[in-house]
């Protein structure tokens, strides 16, 4: 019988997600490393980023800090690649998937796809707008 995954119904799953992932980052050979090079005390750590992902899933407005920053500062000292992003993403859809079902696990795979394109694309240079505009190309006089 398999057991039946919970909504993610309020901050005590937010805690519960957010450290269930943190576990998983560390332990992985492509992400374990920039983990750990970024020195966060997991104690201080967990509990603001539990505040950002319940402003993301509930706007509970408790997240004040500018999250490209601190990812600004980490790929200054560890370079952060699409690769590191894709894992990143993996893992914590991974980690969703096995604690969670239901709408807000929903959401919060879409938001974090969201995030991780946007932080990457914005550490290397580029919009990290969703809304890219499409240009046409210029043609030839009397075309």
């Amino acid at each position: 019988m398999v057991a039946e995954r919970a909504e993610i119904a309020d901050r005590a799953a937010v805690d519960a997600l957010t450290a269930a992932f943190y576990e998983a980052a560390f332990a992985d050979p492509l992400l374990g490393p920039v983990f750990t090079a970024s020195a966060m005390d997991l104690a201080t750590h967990l509990p603001i980023i539990g505040d950002f992902w319940e402003t993301v899933l509930f706007r509970a407005g408790k997240y004040h800090r500018n999250v490209l920053a601190a990812h600004t500062s980490l790929h200054a000292r560890v370079p952060l690649t699409a690769e590191h992003f894709g894992r990143w993403l993996e893992l914590w859809e991974a980690t969703v998937d096995a604690n969670f079902a239901g709408e807000k696990a929903d959401f919060a795979k879409v938001q974090a796809r969201r995030i991780a394109w946007s932080i990457s694309r914005q550490l290397m240079g580029e919009s990290g707008s969703e809304f890219i505009t499409i240009t046409r190309p210029k043609l030839p006089p009397g075309y």
